[in-house]
């Protein structure tokens, strides 16, 4: 289920995937300039959400053309001898790890503005989740066998999440949208800062030096009660916008033989 709100989870989940030192210094370091926020900031969002859209609704052949692009972008996103840490875009480990980020997200995304799942929906929903990493390289077989296996995957990569200062200034420019037009960056980036460190696990916040009180927590849960009934109750197509014209966009392009990333 593709709703919109989740849009406001989304950079808690960049910062989620980048404390990995490994993703981080891969995404700050890479020179793929196309994709880089800062520079092209409509253009990265759209591939961004096209992925999503791919990795969640896509067939298998609009999945094999996505990957096929990603693989021919993250071709060059490896380290070099100057680079603190070892990467390589094609490592399945840190596939997994992107991965097992954006599936929390729809856990978040479902937590707050979707319906309560039994279960057995939410072993289901789990178990498609593998797709957002298959969609690029990940083996299968990587995706933790069960809830309770990727859980226990989860709390013990927590011990090898750490941003240091680089990537740290990365990130928080990313939650006050210190990429978008100034008007943008101070009328909505001390919001976006807000939900983001509200969507963030403690664990982050430490590593982002993000200060958050229990008065915070309220608001913030206040905020997503009262969005998510908002939500619920919005007309199918509306409650989907823009995953909703991003299909549609992706469908054209394929159609058409206009690049994906």
């Amino acid at each position: 289920m593709m709703i919109g709100a989740s849009l406001l989870a989304g950079t808690a989940n960049v910062i989620m995937q980048l404390a990995h030192p490994a993703v981080g210094y891969g995404v700050v370091e890479s020179t793929v300039e196309s994709g880089q926020i800062f520079r092209h900031p409509i253009k990265r969002t759209r591939t961004t959400l096209s992925y999503l859209v791919v990795a969640t609704l896509g067939t298998d052949r609009e999945r094999q053309l996505y990957r096929r692009e990603v693989n021919r972008s993250h071709a060059p996103v490896r380290s070099g001898a100057s680079s603190p840490v070892s990467y390589n875009a094609f490592d399945h480990d840190l596939q997994l790890w992107v991965a097992a980020c954006l599936y929390k997200g729809v856990e978040d995304v479902h937590r707050y503005f979707g319906p309560s799942l039994t279960d057995s929906q939410a072993t289901a929903l789990y178990r498609y989740g593998a797709r957002l990493g298959t969609t690029l390289q990940m083996p299968e077989e990587l995706w933790p066998a069960d809830r309770a296996a990727f859980d226990e995957y989860w709390n013990e990569s927590l011990d090898r999440i750490s941003i240091d200062d680089t990537v740290r200034q990365y990130l928080y420019d990313l939650a006050v949208l210190g990429f978008a037009p100034r008007i943008v960056r101070w009328t909505l980036g001390p919001f976006n800062r807000f939900v983001t460190t509200g969507f963030l696990p403690p664990r982050f916040r430490e590593e982002m030096r993000l200060p958050w009180s229990d008065r915070q927590q309220r608001r913030f849960d206040r905020l997503m009660s009262v969005l998510g009934a908002v939500v619920r109750r919005l007309p199918a197509p509306l409650r989907r916008f823009p995953f909703n014209l991003v299909w549609w966009d992706v469908r054209r392009r394929i159609r058409t033989g206009r690049p994906l990333v």
